[in-house]
């Protein structure tokens, strides 16, 4: 497979998270950042190889092959993450652009070999599950932060947004994965979080709540 095929099918992947009956062009093509014409000439393309079901007005769904092909893709990408950030030294903010050229190499051996070394991982260092060989997932109960009852202790599981940007700003709070929660009051009006975090007292904005992930 080229390394735009697999980028198509990764993003369908992520896509049909949150539109399970079929992901629409137009949203792959904003998140390819490339033209509608050409994502219908792809998945025409994935379509005959088996990977995608593809309707036109329909929108795109993975088949059962190119399901399992796309959770191949990200289990590359997370176990990736986890080497750079464990064994190399990376910081979580730094690792994405590197894991999405390294998610593309081949050799499944390599893949396997990697996994074992890092001790089989069940999660990436932003709290995403990592597939493993046979694209089984470990599911986590988790909720966002902005869901997060009041007077009760939570623990930071995973983030919503990955960008380096959050990240450096989670860095500057001190906040991480593992981090302990516990909202002390919520404005109800632009609902800001006055929360203890790891025993300091700061303001959570909405922005923030929302893309952070706790149980």
């Amino acid at each position: 497979m080229t390394t735009s095929e697999e980028n198509y099918l990764k993003v369908i992947y992520h896509l049909s998270v949150v539109s399970p009956k079929g992901v629409n062009t137009n949203a792959i093509a904003g998140m390819l950042e490339t033209k509608a014409s050409s994502v219908t000439d792809m998945l025409k393309k994935l379509s005959e190889k088996d990977l995608v079901k593809y309707k036109k007005y329909q929108g795109a769904s993975l088949t059962e092959k190119g399901t399992l092909t796309a959770k191949m893709i990200v289990r590359k990408h997370r176990l990736w993450e986890v080497f750079l950030v464990e064994k190399l030294n990376f910081t979580w903010d730094e690792v994405h652009e590197i894991a999405e050229e390294l998610e593309h190499i081949q050799s499944e051996k390599l893949i396997n070999k990697l996994d074992a070394f890092l001790n089989f991982p069940d999660f990436d260092p932003h709290g995403d599950p990592i597939p493993n060989a046979n694209g089984e997932i470990k599911k986590v109960q988790k909720q966002l932060l902005s869901d997060a009852k009041i007077d009760v202790s939570y623990k930071c599981v995973g983030v919503k947004d990955s960008s380096a940007e959050f990240l450096q700003y989670l860095d500057k709070q001190q906040i991480a994965l593992g981090s302990t929660f516990k909202i002390l009051e919520k404005d109800t009006f632009d609902d800001i979080l006055q929360v203890e975090i790891n025993g300091k007292k700061i303001t959570i904005s909405d922005k923030i709540a929302t893309n952070l992930y706790v149980q």
